[in-house]
C-alpha cells in the first residue's frame, strides 16, 4: 500500500480512530510500547503486560485459540481491557516477534 493510498483512509477514520492510529504509529516510532515491557530475565526478555509475568505471545495464542477477549479476561482476573488493547497493538507492530515467539514456545511445550 502506498503512502497516497493510505492517505484516503486515514481520513475516512473517526477522531478516536485518529487518535489510536497516532498513538501506534508513535510509539513504533519510539520502540516505546503503553503498558508493554520486556525485561532481561523474564519470560525470556519477551514482551509482557507491564508488571506481570504475563507474555504478549501468550494472549495471542489464547486469540488464535478462538479464545474472546471476555474469556481471556476471564483467565487472567489481573488483566484490564487496557491491557489487552495494549498487547493487541503491540502484537499488530511486531507481528512477526510475536509469531516467532508462539512457535518457538510451541515446539518447547511439544519437545521438538
Amino acid at each position: 500500500m502506498t503512502l497516497k493510498e493510505m492517505e484516503k483512509q486515514l481520513l475516512a477514520l473517526t477522531n478516536v480512530e485518529k487518535a489510536l492510529a497516532i498513538q501506534i504509529l508513535v510509539q513504533s516510532l519510539t520502540n516505546v510500547w503503553q503498558g508493554i515491557e520486556k525485561t532481561t530475565g523474564v519470560c525470556g526478555g519477551d514482551a509482557c503486560i507491564v508488571n506481570t509475568r504475563i507474555p504478549v505471545w501468550s494472549l495471542v495464542s489464547d486469540r488464535h485459540l478462538g479464545r474472546s477477549d471476555a474469556e481471556i479476561l476471564k483467565a487472567f482476573p489481573s488483566l484490564s481491557a487496557l491491557d489487552l488493547v495494549n498487547a493487541w497493538a503491540y502484537a499488530n507492530a511486531h507481528a512477526e516477534e510475536i509469531e516467532q515467539a508462539i512457535r518457538e514456545n510451541n515446539e518447547i511445550m511439544l519437545g521438538n
